[in-house]
């Protein structure tokens, strides 16, 4: 046993190490949510409500600075093979650079959790977003697949969503039935009941909800719990929930809230500052504003409700307790591409939508914008595609009864990365790693008792933005600008640049990612990437 302290309280902790063997091998369910914030959760402080993964929280172990990449095929790389992204030739998106690091498809070398696992006896299977630059999941470890090979574009169509291999069919669904979020629930609780099929082998299951990015669809039903929420504006909204994440012990009580950050337009042509929302005169921008975010937040309720389907089923089955449940997000909420949002596609299209009711329909096509997405991540600074916190900080929850016991409804502040996933879920199912590439991640479980687990070095890059934190230091940069440094130990705001004071420690953090850069393919940095929204240098 051993006592550790979690803020002011402390915890008895019982803790069975992997070593010890189980009667049974546990299964795996890992849950990715697609532009999740870092508080749209209740359980981290959201006001949208999640009791399924609340539960999860309240019972499992909440992480407050698990890392990603910044961006959605970059951090799936990292979730699937346990590398650093460019390591496996994602370090952007699905464009080949024709470098190593930039190959827009995950390296042959690479093995997924799914390949690794399958010695081990388990069986794979995955539903919702691939987004990897390659074809077909089942070629990677997987035997089943539904859902969408690459970003979600369209949530009541299920034309959209595929079943792979070929020769499957996926379900049908009656007219105007349809919504992806459920449809990909259903299809993984197919799959859960073709694993029970051979009972004497353990699953894993990687439950991947494009929900909730954009386009923002979602039924009426769940739009309307939140249609009257949202109209106090952003500010508001933002102050409550870093009230609730304090009270919560999410983040320490002597954090402010950042001020409103940048944002840069579709092609960077412009840029600014989100506006306070006292200062937005026009009624009619603002409604259109509120109902953005309550679709938003509708979402993010529907996908939890279809987790608590999948929780359902493990009880029903008598699975629950022996399998080990994460869940996070793929990246920072989205900012794309300013405070407006956009319509009709991703672009610096933007229209004020008098009629709500028909917001967030099949016809439609709404982004949040940038002014949501920093109160989603309240209360940090920036968004997706960027290394400060509201862009690579996500809600972890690790949840595993057989495993867990007394750390139930515990918070781990130590830092921690979605490299780890892939060693964690080894260590718990006692599998064995024969890649051909290193792991370089480590293993949750003895993060959360090692007394000293925040003093690793973690990297970050994404399309020129960069950051390292190692121990209490972060080094953190936007693309051609200049280092910021920053301590970590008490307030993760980023508002208070060290960098002028402590230039030896940005020389010595400097040459340590410049190293990790050549080392893993990052530098160097490509001047075009094939995409409009970037400007070529």
């Amino acid at each position: 046993m051993k006592i550790m302290i979690r803020n002011v309280c402390l915890f008895l902790v019982v803790f069975t190490p992997p070593s010890v063997s189980l009667s049974k091998q546990p299964n795996v369910l890992l849950i990715v949510a697609d532009d999740l914030g870092y508080s749209d959760l209740a359980c981290f402080g959201g006001e949208i409500k999640t009791p399924q993964l609340d539960r999860l929280a309240e019972n499992g172990v909440r992480l407050t600075q698990f890392y990603n990449t910044g961006r959605c095929c970059p951090s799936r790389a990292s979730i699937l093979t346990g590398h650093y992204p460019h390591r496996v030739g994602l370090g952007h998106m699905t464009i080949d650079l024709n470098r190593p690091g930039y190959r827009g498809s995950v390296s042959e070398d690479a093995q997924t959790i799914a390949e690794v696992l399958k010695p081990a006896g388990y069986r794979s299977f995955i539903a919702g977003k691939w987004h990897l630059g390659t074809p077909d999941p089942t070629k990677h470890g997987f035997e089943e697949f539904y859902g969408t090979l690459t970003s979600a574009k369209r949530f009541f169509d299920p034309d959209h969503l595929l079943r792979l291999p070929e020769g499957r069919n996926a379900r049908v669904y009656d007219e105007g039935e349809f919504y992806a979020t459920d449809a990909i629930t259903d299809h993984a609780l197919d799959f859960l009941e073709l694993a029970r099929e051979t009972n004497d082998q353990p699953w894993f299951l990687y439950l991947a909800h494009p929900a909730p990015h954009f386009p923002l669809h979602a039924p009426p039903e769940e739009i309307a719990k939140y249609a009257d929420r949202y109209q106090v504006g952003w500010d508001v909204i933002r102050e409550e929930r870093l009230e609730r994440m304090k009270a919560l012990g999410i983040v320490s009580q002597e954090t402010e809230l950042t001020p409103l950050s940048p944002y840069w337009n579709y092609g960077e042509t412009v840029t600014g500052t989100n506006p306070a929302w006292d200062s937005i005169e026009d009624t009619g921008r603002k409604k259109d504003l509120a109902r953005r975010m309550a679709i938003f937040a509708a979402m993010v309720d529907r996908m939890d409700q279809q987790i608590g389907r999948v929780i359902d089923d493990l009880n029903a089955n008598g699975e629950f307790e022996n399998t080990l449940i994460i869940f996070t997000s793929d990246n920072g909420a989205c900012a794309e591409w300013d405070w407006k949002g956009f319509d009709e596609r991703s672009s610096n299209i933007n229209h004020i939508h008098p009629d709500l009711d028909s917001m967030g329909g099949p016809d439609t096509f709404h982004s949040v914008g940038s002014a949501w997405a920093n109160t989603s991540n309240t209360p940090w600074r920036m968004y997706k595609h960027y290394n400060y916190e509201g862009g690579i900080n996500s809600p972890g929850i690790v949840h595993w009864p057989e495993r867990l016991k007394g750390l139930s409804g515990s918070i781990h502040h130590g830092p921690a990365h979605i490299i780890d996933l892939m060693p964690t879920i080894l260590a718990a199912t006692q599998t064995e790693f024969n890649g051909s590439l290193s792991l370089v991640g480590e293993d949750l479980f003895e993060q959360m008792m090692a007394e000293d687990a925040d003093q690793r070095t973690l990297y970050f890059e994404h399309e020129g933005n960069r950051a390292i934190r190692e121990g209490n230091w972060k080094l953190v940069a936007l693309k051609y600008e200049p280092w910021e440094l920053y301590d970590m130990r008490q307030l993760r705001t980023e508002m208070h640049d060290l960098s002028p004071r402590y230039p030896d420690v940005v020389a010595r953090l400097n040459d340590k990612w410049d190293s990790w850069a050549e080392e893993n393919g990052v530098t160097p940095l490509p001047t075009d990437y094939g995409v409009k929204y970037l400007k070529v240098r």
